[in-house]
């Protein structure tokens, strides 16, 4: 209504979206201001209601016209996990920047990323979408040692995140204090587990 009262106040740009529920509204190609109007400008009450009509509701267009509603919208609600794959990728993983510039580790370098964002939407999956993969990382990151003194190891960072990892994956993050050798049997146990794959 405030674009009818005082054209001169909005342009293409300024008018957000609202201009198309007005009558007789031109642009300037342009500069994209409002030009002065041949007829007067009136609220389009027609298509406003058509499109109240449809609040709230989404329209789907797709070629797999074969497959049930259901199955597209499930489709479609996973979109959204594409989405985040890449914010996760982007950000959580730190895929850029690239601080290399051969072809080969340009390459080894996203397989790395990608492969992390699979292992982390495992886990994910694993602990039934209770975390995010961001809190995940952050807590996995988290959870590294400090060096002490001689051969032990300071485990300083807990939380509930590494504790539904801990059950879910029967590993032990209890222990605080571990020598080298205790770590390293640990590595060895993962290695054989992988192998068992």
């Amino acid at each position: 209504m405030d674009i009818i009262k005082s054209p001169s106040k909005y342009s293409r740009a300024t008018s957000y979206g609202a201009a198309g529920y007005i009558k007789n509204i031109a642009f300037d190609k342009e500069t994209g201001e409002i030009l002065s109007p041949q007829k007067l400008l009136e609220l389009d009450l027609e298509k406003l209601h058509e499109e109240e009509a449809l609040d709230g509701y989404y329209a789907i267009v797709t070629s797999e016209y074969k497959e049930s509603d259901d199955h597209i919208i499930d489709i479609y609600r996973g979109l959204w996990r594409i989405e985040e794959s890449f914010r996760v990728t982007k950000s959580d993983l730190e895929a850029r920047p690239v601080f290399v510039s051969r072809e080969d580790h340009i390459n080894a370098h996203f397989l790395t990323c990608f492969i992390a964002l699979i292992i982390a939407r495992i886990i994910e999956l694993k602990l039934d979408h209770k975390y995010s993969i961001g809190r995940i990382l952050e807590s996995l990151a988290k959870s590294e040692c400090t060096h002490m003194k001689q051969n032990y190891c300071l485990f300083d960072y807990f939380d509930e995140i590494l504790q539904d990892i801990e059950s879910t994956f029967q590993l032990d993050f209890s222990k605080r204090v571990r020598t080298l050798g205790e770590i390293k049997k640990i590595l060895a146990s993962t290695k054989k587990d992988q192998n068992s794959l």
